[in-house]
């Protein structure tokens, strides 16, 4: 086993991965920018760095002083968290090459599955099945032809990348040539690569997410799902396990293959298989994140399976010690994640000093955060400050339970969406479960009517 480990990442996932060493009786080291001086994980790690400026490129993105830091303090092992450099084969690459380990998957495995393109051929050629679309587009009347093939409504995505960029919607002909010059634009200022593909969008489907854990051993297991609909422009908001909306057998079917995904590609590590479901059980494979997702917790909270700490055990050789019949869910769990910006105002973001804070507490609730009253959030990095989970026997307990926790959240001093994720609880198609990707966006138009 590792005996120090360096976290190269920030916020709350940065002090998730520093809980779980510690309690592996392992030594940490953090990173910062000189934003984050005053961060929550610099205080918690055995060893801090500050390693740039406030700008990710300079800091987070920076794998050159990432990787001296964890040589000077003589790491044997980096965790990217989620997100920065989390997905990048040449920062795996630069690991490896320095004698450290990287926690998570091969290079080649994170640059097969980051290439979205390389991904769905990979999968197809595994039998398993892909949104109907089309290969690379090479310029504009490349894809008026592909498009013709393909029909109307359509999604222009970016092959690199994640986070809902480089993703434009066109529903008819006419809009193709300004998005298409819209995402290959946007892919190329975020992930330094604008280049495209284009695929069918499917309407009113569940984006259900199939986790999976792999050793070095060739033992795969996937540990249920998480439904992941409730979003807003390609961002979850809310995620709960197991699915509402899915049923016995699609769930074996869908665990089935994402066991056989991640096999085809000799994976290792943590990983997700995202699929769109639609209301008959077809499913379909999007993409795999190569990483620890944001909504882990969930998936902990149903299996009582740490995921961290068996990211950790797999990178350091260990075997793993469960195998698939040994997966049970129990009860079901509801993440919201809280934001700092204002739902209401078209989800601007708000940075300012947190003057009152007050974290929900009780039986089965979580708080995943790294802010403290007096904490100043910076301005340069995502607007989540926090990750809200809850557990209980059945899902209508899960729901009432996250109520009187979002009632319990006081945040004062910035704006954040608590408010907006209580109107989600009480939304008709969520209560029911029958929401989908487009739920979402029908209540942010209801409250927008409802205030005119």
């Amino acid at each position: 086993m590792f005996s120090k480990i360096l976290i190269a990442n920030r916020g709350e996932i940065a002090v998730r991965v520093i809980r779980a060493c510690k309690e592996m009786g392992i030594l940490t080291v953090a990173v910062y920018s000189e934003a984050d001086k005053d961060a929550l994980h610099t205080s918690f790690a055995d060893e801090c760095y500050c390693i740039g400026k406030a700008f990710p490129k300079e800091s987070y993105l920076n794998m050159n002083n990432i990787i001296t830091s964890a040589v000077m303090s003589k790491a044997e092992a980096i965790h990217p968290g989620y997100g920065f450099l989390s997905e990048n084969a040449e920062f795996a690459q630069k690991c490896a090459d320095n004698g450290i380990v990287f926690i998570g998957p091969a290079p080649e495995t994170i640059s097969k599955m980051g290439d979205k393109d390389t991904a769905r051929k990979t999968m197809i050629e595994a039998g398993v099945p892909v949104i109907p679309g089309c290969e690379l587009i090479t310029d504009l009347e490349h894809a008026k032809n592909e498009a013709k093939q393909i029909g109307f409504p359509l999604l222009i995505k970016a092959r690199a990348g994640g986070g809902g960029r480089g993703i434009r919607l066109v529903s008819v002909a006419e809009e193709l040539e300004q998005n298409y010059h819209s995402a290959v634009q946007e892919a190329q200022n975020a992930f330094n690569d604008g280049v495209v593909y284009m695929e069918k969008f499917l309407t009113e489907v569940k984006h259900i997410e199939m986790q999976v854990m792999a050793d070095n051993f060739g033992n795969v297991v996937c540990l249920g799902e998480r439904d992941c609909s409730m979003q807003r422009k390609n961002q979850k908001v809310v995620e709960e396990s197991p699915s509402p909306g899915i049923s016995n057998d699609t769930r074996q079917k869908m665990i089935d293959m994402a066991v056989q995904a991640s096999k085809a590609v000799n994976y290792r590590g943590a990983g997700t298989i995202e699929c769109l479901c639609d209301k008959d059980g077809n499913f379909y494979f999007m993409e795999m994140n190569t990483r620890l997702q944001v909504e882990h917790p969930v998936t902990e909270m149903v299996t009582g399976i740490d995921l961290v700490k068996w990211q950790i055990r797999v990178a350091a050789g260990v075997k793993l010690d469960f195998s698939q019949d040994d997966i049970k869910m129990n009860g079901h769990a509801i993440e919201c994640r809280i934001c700092a910006e204002n739902p209401y105002q078209d989800f601007r973001p708000s940075a300012g000093k947190i003057n009152m804070l007050h974290v929900p507490g009780g039986p089965w609730v979580r708080f995943d955060s790294a802010i403290y009253q007096g904490y100043s959030i910076p301005p340069f990095y995502d607007s989540m400050i926090g990750k809200l989970i809850v557990a209980a026997r059945t899902r209508e307990e899960s729901i009432r339970k996250m109520k009187a926790a979002l009632c319990e959240l006081i945040i004062e001093g910035v704006d954040d969406n608590s408010d907006l994720q209580m109107e989600i609880m009480d939304f008709d198609e969520f209560e029911t479960g029958i929401y989908s990707t487009a739920s979402l966006a029908r209540l942010l138009d209801e409250k927008i009517k409802r205030v005119r």
